[in-house]
């Protein structure tokens, strides 16, 4: 349950310096949103997956119906009569780092009110974003009740999130946040704290191509990023994140949940748009056999280095 968005991604050299004029090189629109994103990738791995999000009454509602569809994803959308979906705007520059141009409307924002209990207590997963948070926070406090495990893609504090954390069983956050969340220059630190203030199962840090380090309060794991030809980072979290479900829901110890997770975000960040890489389970496998793997600096441990953006 969360974001959905319609992607323009425009490709460029460089990214500009105000005032500047640039070329770019190509422009296409896709599908995104973290959650969404995140569904359509464990539809495509097998899972049976539904998504709970608010959609305009445009064109863009089509594209992520269709992609929901080919996915096998069941639908259960909100919609806005007279209003536009969510969008943004990526650029991408040569090395395949993306910034995105986020857009934010109150009117499509989801409300608790537009929820039903039933599309959230009868999952074996419920996976959150925490954009909307007093939906996110009323869905999570379903789940908990329900004993239905909660996994979280954090990437800003938003107000009133305490609340959601207390009902999240894996969250999963970006480098970025733990450090803010925790206001803890050391990483270690923050998903120690982190676990323990949240009661979590797994706390866990994504730190682009530095892979990521998580804590299940007994052992600290490190898990490195692939080598990969690298086109777009668009959405590698996001499948990041339906990799750590495929995983978790396959039963498998945290460490392989990592490495898979790892894996198949690399895979993602060799093609366009944030789906644009999501392959098979076996290509996953393969991938994980054929690419070297980044280390993990001790200054990104420490905290001392430039926060990620997956």
């Amino acid at each position: 349950m969360g974001l959905n968005a319609t992607d323009t991604l425009i490709g460029v050299a460089e990214f500009p310096t105000c005032g500047s004029k640039v070329e770019y090189r190509d422009r296409s629109v896709m599908a995104g949103g973290q959650v969404a994103t995140t569904c359509v990738a464990c539809g495509t791995w097998g899972l049976s997956a539904r998504y709970v999000g608010k959609f305009g009454d445009d064109y863009a509602a089509e594209i992520h119906a269709n992609a929901f569809k080919s996915a096998g994803v069941e639908m259960q959308i909100i919609a806005v009569p007279e209003q536009s979906s969510l969008h943004n705007v990526i650029l991408i520059d040569k090395s395949g780092d993306r910034t995105v141009l986020c857009q934010r409307d109150e009117r499509m924002v989801l409300q608790p009110e537009e929820l039903k209990r039933e599309w959230i207590v009868n999952a074996r997963v419920l996976h959150v974003d925490g954009r909307d948070t007093a939906a996110a926070t009323q869905a999570a406090a379903w789940a908990r009740e329900a004993g239905v495990p909660v996994t979280a893609d954090l990437d800003d504090p938003y107000p009133g999130i305490d609340e959601l954390l207390e009902n999240v069983d894996y969250l999963l956050v970006n480098n970025d946040f733990s450090h803010r969340l925790m206001d803890e220059p050391n990483l270690e630190r923050c998903l120690r704290r982190m676990q323990v203030l949240y009661n979590c199962r797994v706390t866990a840090a994504t730190l682009g191509e530095h892979g990521v380090m998580a804590w299940d309060g007994k052992r600290m794991y490190q898990s490195a990023a692939y080598r990969v030809p690298v086109a777009d980072t668009t959405g590698a979290g996001d499948i990041f994140r339906a990799g750590f479900i495929y995983g978790l829901l396959q039963g498998w110890p945290l460490e392989k949940q990592l490495d898979f997770s790892c894996a198949a975000a690399a895979m993602n960040c060799m093609a366009a748009g944030a789906r644009g890489g999501i392959s098979t389970v076996a290509a996953v496998e393969k991938l994980m056999t054929e690419y070297a793997r980044y280390d993990i600096p001790d200054s990104i441990i420490a905290g001392t280095s430039p926060a990620s953006q997956s």
